[in-house]
């Protein structure tokens, strides 16, 4: 037969902690995941230095962010940025960045195409040609075979 000990000590592990159904992760963002500044790139567009404002606005990409909200502050900023370029800046825009920020751009572009607003279908679509013509269809690969985007 089983002994009785009134011990407690077993008790004191809370197995709830453990379950993966109910992880929380509670830390802040580090400032680094925060996004591009949307005040520095909304002032950067007053000035009408559209170039510079498509550099900060690719700087600092939420990639590993987990909040959503974040996530959706910097698509609305780059989004921002394209939608005020004129089609004649473009092109120049898009072969001044570097592999790694055409890459980002098309992440961009691609989730701008998920939630398209008034007129940035069309907007994007020039945006992704050149963008294609720089980054080649690797580029195309490399964004839809990653799988934290943007």
């Amino acid at each position: 037969m089983a002994k009785n000990t009134l011990s407690s000590r077993f008790r004191k592990v809370d197995i709830d902690e453990f379950d993966e159904n109910k992880f929380v992760d509670d830390h802040d963002e580090p400032a680094e995941q925060q996004g591009p500044d949307a005040v520095e790139v909304d002032s950067l567009i007053r000035q009408g230095d559209m170039m510079a404002a498509l550099h900060i606005a690719l700087r600092n990409p939420p990639i590993n962010s987990r909040n959503p909200a974040i996530k959706e502050r910097a698509q609305a900023v780059v989004l921002r940025v394209l939608t005020s370029f004129k089609s004649i800046d473009i092109e120049p825009a898009v072969k001044s960045l570097n592999k790694n920020e055409v890459d980002l751009l098309m992440k961009y572009i691609y989730k701008g195409f998920e939630k398209p607003t008034d007129n940035s279908s069309a907007i994007l679509l020039q945006w992704h040609e050149k963008a294609f013509a720089v980054g080649g269809l690797g580029s195309i690969v490399r964004v839809m075979t990653a799988r934290k985007t943007v």
